[in-house]
């Protein structure tokens, strides 16, 4: 039975250092995107690269997180958690001395394994620790401080572009380690460990994150066409294909193939395809657009995007006591149906626009859109499976979301038609980004379609959502299992 209580100098000092490990994490996957243009420029890159700059640290983060979360429970959580920050701080670094594009790219794949390892073990850390009278408040203050961390990131990442440069982007998590392992050291206990057993789905992983990768290099590189992109888009499929027919021999399967038994499941997994593709190419070419097109410091376009995580911020708990009510049926359509209409206000965003009758309203509306949706999707994730796995499907949604998001920033240029210079000429730019602003909109409607025909209210006496605020606009909350299930 854990003992810390939240009062206490240790219970504070265990919230504090697991709100900085992730947001180390969380900041890192929101302030890129304000930094691209930057980068491109310094480092001569082309479109591919920019684009190969966000999705290497989504591929290995999405194709490992399920694994971070097993190598904490056999190993110790404190001790993975540790070892990711330091790992995270190290690829930073490199990221940070980047001399070309191709080493920054390698860099942000190392430091994807780094996220892999500490984003499951924060919210671990939290649940093992804490009394269980004060665990509730302790999860809520770390899921807020973290939506905090989401809601400032491009803000910061911005003011740093635009001032000591956009390699500080990366080494700002060099002095957050710094604290953030001593901390975790002498004052976080450790837990987990000694009851874990079965063996680790390290092939799973791989294939997992191979076929992730090979495809998005398909679709990035479709443009130019070749036999070379054929056979990495056969072998993607081919890999995912292993993936498959592995998880379904294996006796511990990092994804068992039985969860999606359950139709609620699939279908609300399916909703999170749509809808965290539409956002992660909308998040990842709006920051573009601001800047490129509308003629945005890297500041002012990173601030400009701070209404939508605000309002997720700041009600998204109240969302979540409205589905309980009414049920999740209605927000999953609403929300994602309120999205793509933000998305398609964005085709006001070109050159000249002004920020509160064009760029505004359309973040505005796409932010209530969110706020309506994320809650109830993960309520949803939860109830739909034995109170026992909520933990493994609510890491299966977050990691769905994740591989969506890597590839919508893979497919949408291609597209939308932007050539590899695009970023480099506006008028070309703005007129892609109308097109993706088209395509981004349509899967939300999907989305919302397959909502409105398959969501149904979970069952009583499931799990509900712990994380009850909420910032982050490239995944849904990650939940931990029962208490009861994971500790040893």
């Amino acid at each position: 039975m854990p003992d810390v209580r939240m009062a206490s100098p240790q219970g504070r000092w265990i919230l504090f250092t697991t709100v900085l490990g992730s947001s180390m994490a969380l900041l890192d996957s929101t302030v890129v995107n304000v930094a691209l243009p930057r980068i491109g420029r310094d480092l001569d890159a082309n479109l591919s690269a920019l684009q190969w700059t966000v999705n290497a640290y989504m591929v290995t983060l999405a194709g490992l997180i399920l694994l971070g979360g097993a190598l904490g429970d056999r190993f110790g959580r404190r001790k993975v958690f540790v070892v990711g920050v330091v790992w995270f701080a190290v690829a930073s670094l490199l990221c940070g001395i980047a001399p070309n594009a191709g080493a920054l790219i390698a860099a942000r794949a190392l430091q994807g394994v780094g996220g892999a390892l500490l984003t499951p073990g924060s919210l671990a850390l939290i649940q093992a620790s804490f009394h269980p009278d004060d665990r509730g408040r302790a999860v809520g203050l770390w899921s807020g401080f973290g939506g905090v961390g989401a809601a400032v990131g491009p803000f910061v990442g911005g003011w740093l572009v635009d001032g000591p440069g956009w390699r500080w982007v990366f080494l700002l998590n060099v002095p957050l380690a710094l604290v953030c392992v001593p901390v975790a050291l002498r004052h976080v206990p450790e837990s987990g460990g000694e009851g874990a057993r079965g063996r680790f789905d390290v092939l799973g992983a791989v294939l997992g994150a191979v076929a992730l990768a090979l495809l998005t290099y398909a679709l990035i590189e479709a443009g130019a066409g070749g036999w070379v992109v054929a056979v990495t888009a056969v072998a993607g499929v081919a890999a995912a294909v292993a993936f498959v027919v592995v998880e379904r021999r294996r006796p511990d399967p990092m994804m068992p193939p039985d969860i999606f038994s359950s139709r609620q499941f699939t279908a609300v997994n399916l909703v999170t395809l749509c809808v965290y593709a539409a956002l992660g190419g909308f998040f990842f070419l709006a920051a573009l657009q601001l800047q490129v097109v509308v003629g945005y410091s890297a500041l002012a376009a990173g601030t400009a995007l701070l209404p939508t995580t605000v309002l997720m911020l700041l009600l998204s708990a109240r969302s979540g006591e409205l589905a309980d009510r009414i049920g999740p049926r209605l927000p999953l359509t609403v929300g994602p149906l309120l999205c793509s209409v933000g998305m398609l206000l964005m085709l006001r965003v070109g050159p000249g626009a002004s920020y509160w009758a064009d760029v505004l309203p359309a973040l505005v509306v796409l932010g209530l859109g969110l706020v309506m949706l994320v809650a109830p999707l993960t309520a949803t994730v939860l109830g739909s499976v034995d109170v026992a796995r909520a933990g493994l499907a609510s890491g299966i949604n977050n990691a769905a979301a994740r591989a969506a998001g890597l590839v919508a920033v893979a497919a949408l240029p291609l597209l939308a038609g932007m050539g590899e210079e695009a970023y480099r000429e506006p008028a070309a730019f703005d007129a892609a980004f109308g097109r993706a602003m088209g395509w981004c909109a349509g899967a939300l409607v999907v989305g919302a379609l397959i909502a409105l025909v398959t969501v149904r209210r979970p069952p009583p006496g499931c799990k509900r959502p712990e994380c009850l605020r909420y910032g982050s606009v490239v995944s849904p909350p990650l939940e931990g299992e029962p208490v009861r299930k994971r500790l040893v």
